[in-house]
């Protein structure tokens, strides 16, 4: 197979972890006979520095034409001034807006191998595997905005199409999984969550009389995310609850730097991948960041955007390998243990594969 990725590696570490990610790919396409081109863009902090613009219009050009994007982090408190016109997250939000991305997907498996890197007791981890499916291009983060020296207004507007094409999608998700659909909204008190849970009410037993499915508010989902984990299968929400309940839900897996996320649109080419942590321009520069949750965004666009199951099978057997053989990232290392460095952990997942195989 021959596809075209465009990598957008951002800000802060997101081009250390995405040139892991790229040498994995390229070790990937080695192995399995594949040809996979590379082009690279600006976007968020970096492109407004160069151009002035936190989307130039040559990165969407690229990403509309590329098969897949792999992506790092935007963001900093160089471009967050109060003051600031153009913000890194406005190029973000433009490109999942432009390419039609409305729905972010953020598997959460703790690896058992790392469960003392959690906060949340082992035995209440055992058996988690969630998938959160996000709503992405509508809801307050999207709504019209006002400010004035004595108030802020930010609407959250939906409409039924895009609840419909959302709640699909998690779905058919969860009748590929253990058939169970959790939907979160806050229909006590906001008519957008009762427009979200009147369509699913309508979709779910006619489209999909199989699935088992619940409502639950949103602070209920967050207590049960931690107190009952293993309870969830499929969870689909809109765009800040998602936003919020993933990052928390990263505590289970340990760190947010195990976990990935894929963006789709209706078909599954053009695809963005992207770990699910931000820029960490603390760490920036130092060669300490965790790329695993990177390399593991990269095994989701191997599978959903290009079709290629075993070689995203590899790659996530391989990640797993790692961890097991104790290479840990400062984030996710054991007290007292020497942490691996970016490099390190992606030579390790690159070893892992070549060795598999011969």
């Amino acid at each position: 197979m021959k596809a075209r990725i465009a990598v957008l590696p951002g800000d802060g570490i997101g081009p250390e972890v995405t040139a892991e990610a790229v040498r994995a790919l390229t070790a990937v396409a080695g192995r399995f006979g594949h040809e996979f081109q590379f082009e690279q863009a600006l976007l968020g902090g970096a492109a407004i520095d160069a151009t002035g613009e936190a989307l130039p219009p040559a990165t969407l050009a690229l990403c509309r034409s590329a098969d897949a994007i792999l992506m790092g982090a935007v963001g900093g408190p160089k471009w967050s001034a109060p003051d600031a016109k153009v913000r890194p997250e406005q190029g973000l939000l433009s490109l999942r807006k432009a390419l039609g991305l409305f729905a972010n997907l953020r598997p959460v498996v703790p690896h058992p191998a790392v469960l003392d890197a959690s906060p949340i007791k082992a035995e209440l981890l055992k058996g988690v595997d969630i998938m959160v499916v996000r709503e992405l291009t509508g809801g307050i983060y999207f709504g019209d905005k006002q400010r004035t020296d004595t108030e802020a207004v930010d609407v959250c507007r939906y409409s039924v199409a895009e609840i419909e094409r959302v709640v699909r999608l998690a779905a058919r998700l969860a009748g590929e999984r253990r058939g169970k659909l959790t939907s979160v909204d806050k229909a006590n008190v906001l008519e957008t969550s009762r427009l979200w849970r009147a369509v699913v009410e309508r979709i779910l037993p006619g489209e999909f009389p199989k699935l088992r499915y619940e409502h639950m508010l949103v602070d209920a989902a967050a207590m049960h995310l931690i107190r009952k984990p293993a309870d969830f299968d499929v969870i689909v929400t809109e765009n800040m609850f998602g936003d919020i309940l993933t990052d928390e839900a990263s505590m289970l897996a340990g760190s947010l730097g195990l976990l990935p996320s894929a963006s789709l649109g209706e078909q599954p080419r053009g695809g963005l991948y992207e770990p699910i942590h931000g820029s960490a321009p603390d760490i920036a520069g130092r060669g300490i960041a965790n790329p695993y949750a990177t390399l593991l965004s990269a095994a989701m666009l191997l599978k959903l955007s290009l079709g290629l199951l075993a070689e995203a099978a590899a790659l996530e057997s391989a990640v797993s390998r790692v961890i097991d053989a104790g290479v840990r990232p400062a984030d996710i290392a054991a007290r007292g243990a020497r942490a691996a460095t970016t490099r390190e952990a992606g030579d390790a997942v690159i070893a892992a594969l070549e060795s598999a195989h011969q």
